[in-house]
Order: C-alpha cells, then structure tokens, then sequence
C-alpha cells in the first residue's frame, strides 16, 4: 500500500488542467484547421491552377465562381490528409495546429471567400442547458466506423482526460441517455439499428456527429452501401469535423455545447 501511495505522489497531476488552465501540448504533426492564404492562391489561379480540388479524395475542396472565385472547403468532408496542401505550387493552403473546429451548424464548417475561420459551437439553447448543462449521458453508437473516431472518444475516458469530472458520461442503454454520439458513415446495415437507437432516447435529446464519415460520410461519401452520414437522417445540434478529431477537438466542442468554454 505504501509503494502504491509513494508511486501515486511521484506521479503528481495526471488529468489535464483544460479549460480552466492552459490548452496541452499538441503534437507537431497534428492537422488542425487550415488556413487559406488568398492572394497566393489568386496568384497561381491565374493560370488555371486547380490542383487542391483535384488532389482532394472527398470533394472538399471546390471553386464556386470558377476560377475567380476563391476555393471553398468544407471541413465536413475534409480528411485532413493534407493532400492539397502537399499539391499546392504557391503553398496557398496549410494546416494549423489550431484543435478548435466543433460547430453547431453544418454550413458553418464551410470556409471560403468571406469566412476564413469556423465559427465556433454556441452552447445550447437556455431550457436545454437547463437540463443537460450539469449533467449529460451519452450512447455512443459506431454506425459503420473504422474505430479511429471511436479510439480517441474513449481517450477521453482516460485518467489524462477524465470527461467524468465534467458530469459528462457513456451510458450502455439509449433510454439512460441525454442523446447521441454517432461516429462512422451510418453503413445501410446500421441505419436501422441508428434510427432505433434515436428513437428510444426519451425527450428532449441532443445528437452529436463526431467525424468527417459521422457528417457526411468521409471516404465512404456516395457509397451505395452507406448513408453519407447521419446529417441527413437525425436532426445533429453538434458537428465535430476531422478523420479522427483530436481528444482535445471533441472535449472542446462537447465543452462549449455545454456553455463550460466561452
């Protein structure tokens, strides 16, 4: 007992201090949102380059207004593979190690001329907040994933992250449940099971699409045994973009649904 205590105090804190301390260290490799430089890429569209559009594997990058118009990328769809901006002569496109990307609108991951940053998750709405703001359950379901989203939300149940300390919880059975937790592209063979798993969350609940599959169906996106997400089948207060989100995407963006961030 005493080697278990004297280990326990050489280890000192172990859960992050986030949000009330400074945010953890992020690997260097980590994609967080992309930044857009417009004169660069309005320089080398001069002769035609579309290069970013072309090289992108889900279509998440487009030119609107031709090649006049600056590039449009919608988050929902993006792997952050960085492909493009690999492909990119000018260096017109790069990912930042920024990890805030949670939004509640699915329009509002959509960066182009006239929004360069992602407005960021409001918290929800005053008799939602009321209720679930000091304590909310969750049922995960993974419709269809490759688990990658599905490992880094159980990071968060880790004594580095600790999400009990903030009243949120997975619970086992969706009656229990405040909402859900979707991740993967919701395969024809899980839809059922999805749509049955809504259904039994008693109201009012809170839907919640963690990954570019969960929100619009990522590489699977047109697949004729998947869904394209849940985004057109259950009503989503919560997107949470990237292939998979860091820990620290998803804490946040379930953080400022709760009104914890400002």
């Amino acid at each position: 007992m005493l080697k278990i205590l004297q280990a326990r105090l050489q280890q000192g804190h172990r859960t992050i201090r986030y949000p009330d301390g400074p945010a953890p260290a992020v690997p260097d490799r980590l994609r967080g949102a992309p930044a857009i430089d417009a004169d660069k890429c309005a320089g080398t569209r001069r002769d035609g380059c579309r290069l970013c559009a072309e090289t992108c594997p889900t279509g998440a990058i487009s030119f609107a207004d031709g090649q006049r118009g600056g590039p449009r990328l919608d988050l929902g769809r993006c792997l952050f593979c960085g492909e493009c901006a690999a492909a990119c002569p000018a260096g017109a496109l790069a990912f930042t190690q920024e990890h805030r990307l949670a939004t509640r609108r699915r329009e509002d991951l959509v960066l182009g001329p006239g929004r360069t940053s992602v407005r960021l998750a409001e918290a929800l709405e005053p008799r939602l907040l009321g209720l679930f703001g000091r304590s909310l359950k969750l049922r995960q379901v993974s419709a269809g994933g490759c688990n990658a989203c599905e490992a880094d939300v159980n990071v968060l149940g880790t004594v580095g992250w600790d999400l009990g300390r903030f009243s949120i919880q997975f619970v086992a059975a969706p009656r229990h449940a405040d909402g859900l937790l979707i991740t993967g592209p919701v395969t024809r063979n899980m839809r059922l099971a999805l749509e049955k798993t809504y259904e039994a969350v008693p109201e009012p609940k809170i839907v919640i699409a963690v990954g570019a599959c969960a929100i619009s169906g990522g590489p699977y996106l047109g697949h004729a045994q998947a869904c394209d997400g849940a985004t057109g089948l259950l009503p989503v207060d919560l997107f949470i973009p990237g292939c998979p989100p860091h820990p620290l995407t998803i804490l946040d963006g379930l953080l400022r649904l709760l009104g914890r961030v400002a």
